[in-house]
């Protein structure tokens, strides 16, 4: 395998104006707004379109949006039902179909292995040969590699432990108890479908954030869409570090459309616990501050409902909206458990839901902060002729989901043809002044 360009004659590298990095949803509505712009361009995947949606989710899993909005430049669902949501194999078929009507120049099969400044430009090498371009669009997913705590490691080895990138369904789980840790969407998700399957399950809980399936007769996405609330820019936060470091939202994609929170869980016998702090000898302790979590997250919740609740009666919709009625507080037992002894065979396998990373282990620019975060304003990395895309919050609160790389892929592709210009001498001013100034 090719691993550096320095081994390979200048020929041999391939010259395009623009390489984009992955073929998922990000990618793609890039190569649209590059195409619209007669801009040249090769979209590289290291697996299939959509790769990511194919492999690397569980069974059961369906998007936590509604198919309405499902929909990228140019593109939408345009089925039966609007208020569903879709099954993966149902995504991977809609962005393939995207991919087709496209017409998109993806090199399928291509693995990123290094990615270099150079002159005027980038050197980008794959196990399939080199590129030479002058600017490259970072789409290959936000969620590339699992985040597991270092504490992980002090687990007994008889205790198996997972992410859900390998989980995919019950069945594979050894027969016993299961502690899921993570109270985001997908740690509620796992949790109640491993307590389905017979297994007792333990749920611990840190900072989450709550939110209904249905309020006033709507889908919350309903009402987060139409009062603007997905609008919202990263430069109209106070803190956009912390913003864009919070969990995903207690939602679930089913088709009954049912809430699942704490309280469903509580309800069908998954039992609660504070955070994993440590573990000690086989022993796993858990954060007493799980009251304070859910009263958090339970405050946070009814300060989304009083902005909803303002905007609809400004808009009219107050109307015809059923009755703002509130979900009830998160119930919590007097004296939550504060360890378990995995000594004791109670628990036979872990399955840590605390999140995933991106991973540009391939990317040698100085691009990174001291933690090493790629550092970008609104998806233009601090690296001339480098662009993100797709992760949460980046340029809109909307910016991880489907629908919210449309306007994301607009604003940067304005902002990368207006830096291919300004390398050229043809450009004087900014394109679009909502972006971050142009390093010339």
């Amino acid at each position: 395998m090719i691993s550096d360009l320095r081994h390979l004659k200048p020929s041999a590298a391939r010259a395009v104006t623009v390489v984009v990095i992955g073929a998922g949803h990000a990618g793609l509505a890039m190569s649209h707004y590059l195409s619209e712009r007669s801009i040249d361009h090769v979209v590289l995947e290291r697996g299939e379109v959509a790769n990511a949606w194919r492999h690397e989710r569980w069974d059961s899993l369906r998007l936590l949006t509604p198919n309405w909005q499902c929909r990228l430049p140019g593109f939408h669902y345009a089925g039966p039902d609007p208020d569903a949501f879709m099954t993966m194999p149902e995504v991977v078929d809609f962005i393939r179909a995207y991919a087709v009507r496209l017409s998109a120049p993806v090199r399928a099969g291509t693995t990123v292995t290094s990615v270099r400044p150079a002159a005027n430009g980038y050197h980008v090498i794959t196990d399939r040969g080199a590129w030479r371009c002058r600017a490259v669009v970072l789409a290959s997913g936000a969620f590339n590699v699992p985040v597991v705590p270092a504490l992980a490691e002090a687990v007994p080895a008889r205790v198996t432990s997972i992410t859900p990138r390998e989980y995919r369904s019950p069945r594979q789980l050894e027969d016993g108890g299961v502690l899921v840790v993570g109270g985001s969407a997908t740690g509620l998700q796992l949790a109640d479908e491993i307590h389905r399957s017979g297994r007792p399950v333990t749920l611990a809980v840190g900072e989450h954030v709550r939110m209904p399936r249905i309020y006033r007769g709507l889908d919350i996405q309903r009402w987060l869409d139409a009062a603007g609330i997905l609008d919202q820019r990263y430069d109209e936060v106070d803190d956009i570090a912390r913003a864009r470091r919070l969990p995903s939202p207690q939602l679930v994609g089913s088709l009954d459309r049912s809430t699942l929170d704490l309280n469903a869980l509580g309800d069908r016998g998954v039992a609660l616990v504070g955070r994993v702090v440590g573990v000690r000898d086989g022993v796993l302790q858990f954060s007493g501050a799980l009251r304070r979590y859910c009263a958090s997250a339970d405050l946070k919740l009814e300060r989304l409902l009083d902005t909803i609740d303002e905007w609809a009666r400004h808009s009219g919709m107050d109307e015809w909206a059923g009755l703002p009625e509130r979900p009830t507080p998160t119930r919590i037992d007097d004296a939550p458990r504060l360890s378990l002894d995995l000594n004791r065979r109670e628990i036979r396998t872990i399955v840590w839901a605390t999140g995933f990373g991106p991973d540009y282990s391939w990317l040698h620019a100085p691009a990174f902060d001291r933690k090493g975060a790629l550092r970008h304003t609104g998806g233009v990395v601090d690296v001339p002729g480098l662009y993100v895309l797709g992760l949460p919050f980046m340029r809109r609160r909307k910016s991880s989901f489907i629908h919210g790389c449309d306007d994301d892929a607009r604003d940067l592709s304005a902002h990368l043809a207006a830096y291919l210009d300004c390398r050229q001498g043809r450009l004087t001013r900014q394109e679009d002044d909502s972006l971050a100034a142009i390093p010339c």
